[in-house]
């Protein structure tokens, strides 16, 4: 094999699989249920990146698709262009199916983490998500706004795994007229 093809196959093994670690003082949550975790979400927070950015009313949708993995569209309204925005995407495990622990694509063969390290775990009215670095942040509720004291939670929690909680944005969830 060609020397040079050999060192790009290598580096590009090495950055798809650097996609789906996770920071290391981020632990997925275990008794996930899936079933419970399926339905909307609202992004409450985040951290913000150019694939969100100027977006509001951003929302997440998780359906179960027939092969077991998870059906993502994630959609939200540009202020910008004045118009809604979805992606289509697809998640699955990555270890075991009770852990908090997915891979996510919405490009081709190509997955990112996502690792809930926090769930209200009675209703999953709550998740704090991050992806494979502290570059992503995210908190979803079920409803388009979390009391203060989740909010002080999401901060306190992230910024303790090395998050910089000084760059979380809150996403404006009120409905455009």
């Amino acid at each position: 094999m060609n020397k040079a093809l050999l060192i790009i196959i290598t580096v590009l093994t090495l950055v798809i699989s650097g996609c789906l670690g996770m920071p290391k003082p981020v632990k997925p949550v275990s008794d996930f249920e899936l079933t419970k975790y399926l339905g909307k979400w609202y992004e409450i927070a985040r951290l913000d990146h150019s694939f969100e950015r100027g977006l509001s009313q951003v929302s997440a949708q998780y359906s179960l698709k027939d092969d077991g993995g998870v059906l993502v569209i994630n959609r939200g309204f540009s202020t910008t262009d004045n118009e809604w925005q979805q992606a289509e995407g697809k998640a699955y495990f990555v270890d075991s199916s009770t852990e908090g622990y997915l891979k996510v694509s919405f490009f081709g063969p190509f997955y990112g983490s996502y690792v809930i390290f926090e769930l209200e775990h009675e209703n999953y009215q709550y998740a704090f998500v991050s992806g494979p670095n502290t570059d992503y942040l995210w908190l979803l509720s079920r409803t388009p706004t979390v009391a203060p004291e989740v909010m002080e939670k999401f901060i306190t929690m992230s910024k303790a795994r090395g998050f910089n909680t000084q760059e979380i944005i809150v996403v404006d969830q009120t409905p455009k007229t």
